[in-house]
């Protein structure tokens, strides 16, 4: 599927990602899937407001310190308590849930998520959903 850049100098954004987050999850709609953690792999990528916003000439480098990002960190600790909370039965809510918890941060301009659920048919890599969220 081909996606548009969430990095662009016109819009001032950067591209963060988390790629391949590969969880025990409580989720699943069906008897069989409740009680149990099964494995889903997680991707995030993000829109984040550059910034240095106000000089589109030149790249922003700004301070090395992390205030002035998104902190991943935070962000793989919400995708882990979301797996580990209560049970949630369709992948769409979960990915509902971590582009809320993405957009919390007001610098996330956009948030697409992926989340796959990779031991559901024998013959299948992955079954899953993807999401697309903006902050307005």
């Amino acid at each position: 599927m081909e996606h548009t850049s969430l990095a662009n100098v016109v819009r001032a954004t950067r591209r963060m990602f988390i790629r391949d987050l590969v969880l025990a999850a409580r989720i699943g709609v069906y008897a069989q899937e409740h009680g149990r953690s099964q494995r889903i792999r997680v991707n995030v990528d993000l829109a984040v407001e550059d910034d240095g916003a106000a000089n589109l000439s030149r790249p922003a480098v700004g301070a090395d310190d992390l205030r002035r990002v998104v902190d991943y960190g935070l962000l793989v600790e919400a995708v882990r308590r979301i797996a580990t909370g209560r049970h949630i039965q369709l992948v769409e809510t979960f990915a509902e849930r971590v582009a809320e918890a993405c957009l919390e941060d007001q610098r996330v301009r956009v948030v697409r998520v992926t989340v796959e659920k990779l031991d559901v048919f024998a013959d299948a890599a992955s079954v899953g959903v993807e999401i697309e969220r903006r902050n307005i």
